[in-house]
């Protein structure tokens, strides 16, 4: 059975400097990779920093801008897949230094080989903040195959949808990656609401937070690997850590087996919701 070792980097990073976030990446990429992590999960926005303000549309740029090339580089140079949270500018013509198009709040996954997987485009936007800066994403199921195992994609507050992460699980999801900028008050997303989505819908949940204050923001922390069994199998505390848990598809096969969830339902019930 194939299994996969995931580290999750919990960071303030280094808002507003991509350098230095790229810096800090390839640090936290060195760690992993000597922990024999295969895959790392960065947190939302972690390019540039989440509390922009204006300057979100100078910071932001294609999914295959030099922030994903330089990403690529340390990806190769470690050997392990990287996921990471940036501003994505949509490839429309420059209007300027600033660049046109629309903005996305996204999140990449880069190959072991630089090669770009998957990009993801949030598609429930938080708060005035966003709502402002971004354009929401419509693809809500966005995948990968890596290692064996079917890799999704969403950001922060998407995983709170539970149809979100019930359509990934419909798909055949088996690990759930998710890049947040979870702030104060809302812990308990953290603390119980990402292990209940990992065992409603039978699958892995690598949830990676930001920490520290940023703006007007106070990141919580507090991120973790959810197993398929509502178990937490990696959890961080409230500052800045590198964590790292085993993906085990025995597992995750075991307990599909077990959990009727989804055999059990009737879709027919449910056309309302829509």
């Amino acid at each position: 059975m194939p299994s996969l070792r995931t580290a999750l980097l919990q960071t303030a990073g280094r808002p507003g400097s991509v350098a230095g976030n790229l810096t800090v990446l390839d640090e936290a990429a060195g760690r992993a990779a000597d922990a024999g992590a295969g895959l790392l999960v960065c947190p939302e926005m972690f390019l540039t920093g989440y509390a922009l303000g204006d300057a979100v549309p100078g910071l932001a740029e294609p999914a295959d801008g030099p922030g994903a090339m330089a990403v690529a580089e340390i990806a190769v140079r470690h050997g392990l897949a990287v996921l990471y949270g940036y501003p994505e500018r949509d490839g429309a013509a420059d209007t300027g230094s600033q660049g046109g198009g629309r903005i996305f709040n996204a999140a990449q996954l880069i190959g072991p080989d630089g090669t770009r997987l998957a990009n993801y485009r949030k598609t429930h936007l938080f708060g005035d903040f966003e709502q402002k800066w971004f354009t929401p994403g419509e693809h809500p199921v966005v995948q990968a195959e890596f290692a064996g195992l079917r890799l999704g994609v969403m950001i922060c507050y998407d995983v709170e949808f539970p149809e979100n992460v019930r359509a990934h699980a419909l798909a055949g999801t088996d690990l759930l990656l998710v890049p947040t900028a979870l702030m104060r008050p809302f812990h308990f997303v953290a603390e119980s609401l990402v292990p209940v989505r990992a065992f409603e819908n039978q699958m892995y949940v690598a949830y990676a937070n930001r920490t520290g204050e940023e703006g007007e923001f106070e990141f919580v922390g507090l991120s973790c690997l959810a197993g398929p069994d509502g178990a937490t199998r990696a959890r961080a505390g409230r500052g800045e850590e590198l964590i790292v848990g085993e993906i085990d598809a025995g597992l995750l096969d075991a307990s599909r087996e077990a959990n009727p969830y989804l055999r059990d339902r009737r879709p027919d019930l449910y056309t309302s919701l829509t």
